[in-house]
């Protein structure tokens, strides 16, 4: 989203907020209701599962620096509309709108509303992750707390995970609840037509020699690794601080990376180079400054010795 921002016109300015606060208050449920499968309802609350560590960027009028404000216009009044005036509304014809309110949602005769509806239970690993959105928490009232916790552990204990439909934010989604930790994650989905087919890019008539397969899966063996999310981090967004740290105190901006992408001669050889480069960092040759690497090394003796 920062470099989007960055690219639009005028001169864009980073906007720093304290992450730390948000992270110590208590987290507020933006929707209740229930969880229903046959005849069983469970009282839940539903809980935003992810935060943004971004930079943000504001605009700036290019010649003088000042920050432009973004402005509700009303053409037919020639003035600025504030929040308390504004209603969302739907063009039903051109130029013609109809507004619609709160109240007016409340009348849609569709359960998911307030209820998460389960419909089928599903393996998890049958749902490609192309379909995933954006992740919630679910956690139950006190009331539900053991239905809750019987629906997690049976989740659980059966590898399955719960295909339902919600209604979230003036949309109906598809949505997959799954364990996760002590609580149940909420993920919503994408629909099937929501999903471009892959047919006007797919690479077709690329002859690639039983070799250089054997050489691929060798690289890949190599780099095999038990997934820790705790090993990654988000580089550029630590580079663009910095970035914007050395601009504000007017010193030298960092230097430009000199490593870039180099085209590709000779597959054979560039697997066969990767391969061995790989190869020595498995058997224990590794350079100690590189956790990653060291793990991935630790792992590999581990497979072997097993």
């Amino acid at each position: 989203m920062a470099q989007r921002t960055a690219r639009r016109s005028g001169t864009a300015v980073a906007r720093t907020e304290g992450k730390s606060e948000t992270a110590a208050r208590t987290p507020r449920a933006i929707w209740s209701g229930t969880i229903s499968f046959g005849l069983v309802s469970i009282p839940v609350r539903l809980y935003t599962a992810t935060e943004s560590h971004d930079v943000h960027f504001h605009l700036l009028h290019k010649s003088d620096g000042v920050r432009l404000q973004n402005i509700r216009w009303c053409p037919k009044h020639e003035r600025a509309v504030p929040w308390d005036e504004v209603v969302r509304g739907f063009e039903y014809a051109k130029g013609q709108y109809v507004a619609v309110t709160d109240e007016d949602l409340d009348h849609l005769p569709v359960k998911t509303v307030h209820t998460v509806d389960i419909s089928d239970f599903v393996k998890l690993e049958e749902v490609d992750p192309i379909y995933y959105d954006k992740a919630y928490y679910l956690a139950p009232e006190e009331t539900g707390a053991k239905a809750f916790v019987l629906l997690r552990q049976a989740l659980e204990q059966t590898g399955r995970a719960a295909v339902a439909k919600v209604a979230i934010r003036d949309k109906e989604s598809l949505c997959l609840v799954r364990p996760y930790e002590d609580v149940l994650t909420l993920e919503t989905m994408l629909y099937a037509n929501e999903i471009r087919s892959t047919k006007d890019i797919a690479v077709d008539g690329a002859d690639v020699s039983p070799k250089e397969i054997q050489m691929a899966i060798s690289l890949i063996e190599n780099l095999s690794d038990s997934f820790d999310p705790q090993r990654y981090h988000d580089e550029y967004q630590a580079a663009l601080k910095k970035l914007i740290d050395a601009k504000v105190a007017g010193a030298p901006l960092p230097a430009a990376p000199s490593e870039r992408g180099e085209k590709i001669v000779d597959l054979m050889e560039a697997l066969r180079a990767s391969v061995e480069a790989t190869k020595k960092k498995s058997s224990g040759e590794v350079d100690e400054k590189t956790p990653a690497t060291r793990t991935r090394a630790v792992s590999s003796r581990r497979r072997k010795s097993a």
